[in-house]
């Protein structure tokens, strides 16, 4: 198949073009970031491979469509950003990769919460300036500890039992709870409870019409005052301007981001000699107590390469007779 591969960095071209030795398909990697102006670049290709910023809304899939293209694959675990009622209409067949690493997001959570707790990154800085005072670093035993878990998939699972090895106590809300999280560690709770109880809150669910802004200014109100609050998980989870007001109340205490629901126009990019754009994200940068990492929580060496395995896995499937019955069903979205 011929394959158009956008919004490609150094990194994807490495580990797409490794898995796809054996395979074949020919791979067009492309800069851009799929959207209504860049879709034309598809021309010729069977399949687009997008990522989790590109635009997949209807107008786009129905330009994909009409020059032939008849399979996205998605080099990411969430879809919320493609329109699944017009790609069936479209008729065209949608994948992901369901669980490239909970253990590479799990474990960048677990990084930003000891980074914040133990003021790293400040630290990072003072020591640079020879800077060597205690004050304004102290931090707290996470021993002992409630931290509240939102989302007990495959990532939440991975965090709570790293964290129960801290000695945590952990509480866990999910719609549909599992028996893996009880046995990782957490007691499930309402939602109410555990914003009430923990110290820290951690969201790893994915993006719906239901959890759109699930932290907004009426669930801030039920946490503790100083709560730490992180989310690696869509950005649109939480309302930003509610938090940047909860910050300066002080009613949340640290902030750790790895997603930002206006990302689109700021991450994977560098735009350090550009102005900043964006006034929300510019403010949250200037709190002390709040650290942002770029979306890299899935970007490991391991993450990548199974992302590309598994991407190219449903590509080789489709090629095979042009249908989708011979991709794995949990990486089959339509």
């Amino acid at each position: 198949m011929r394959v158009a591969v956008f919004s490609a960095k150094p990194y994807d071209r490495r580990f797409l073009t490794e898995a796809d030795q054996e395979a074949g398909h020919e791979l067009v990697f492309l800069e851009p970031r799929l959207s209504p102006d860049t879709a034309s670049l598809a021309g010729g290709c069977d399949a687009v491979c997008a990522f989790v910023n590109d635009d997949l809304s209807a107008p786009v899939l129905e330009r994909l469509a009409a020059i032939g293209v008849r399979l996205v694959a998605l080099r990411s675990a969430g879809y919320n950003h493609v329109d699944l009622t017009a790609a069936r209409k479209l008729g065209l067949a949608v994948t992901r990769v369901p669980g490239y690493s909970p253990y590479a997001v799990a474990e960048h959570c677990a990084g930003l919460v000891l980074a914040l707790n133990r003021r790293i990154h400040r630290a990072y800085n003072r020591v640079r300036e020879h800077n060597f005072a205690l004050n304004g670093l102290l931090g707290f035993d996470l021993h002992g500890r409630t931290v509240g878990v939102i989302g007990t998939g495959k990532i939440g699972v991975r965090f709570i039992r790293i964290m129960a090895g801290f000695g945590c106590r952990v509480l866990a809300y999910d719609p549909y709870p599992g028996d893996e999280a009880i046995a990782a560690g957490a007691r499930y709770v309402p939602l109410e409870t555990l914003l009430g109880e923990s110290d820290i809150v951690t969201l790893h669910c994915p993006l719906t019409p239901e959890t759109y802004h699930l932290i907004d200014e009426r669930r801030i109100a039920q946490m503790r005052d100083g709560v730490m609050l992180i989310n690696t998980s869509r950005g649109a989870l939480i309302d930003t301007a509610a938090v940047l007001r909860a910050l300066k109340t002080g009613r949340i205490g640290h902030l750790g981001l790895d997603v930002y629901e206006e990302e689109a126009d700021l991450f994977f990019e560098d735009l350090s000699d550009e102005m900043p754009g964006d006034d929300l994200f510019s403010r949250l940068v200037t709190f002390p107590n709040v650290l942002i990492t770029g979306h890299q929580a899935f970007f490991t060496e391991d993450a990548l390469r199974n992302i590309a395995a598994s991407t190219v896995e449903s590509l080789t499937a489709y090629a095979r007779d042009g249908s989708t019955a011979g991709i794995a069903p949990d990486a089959l979205v339509c």
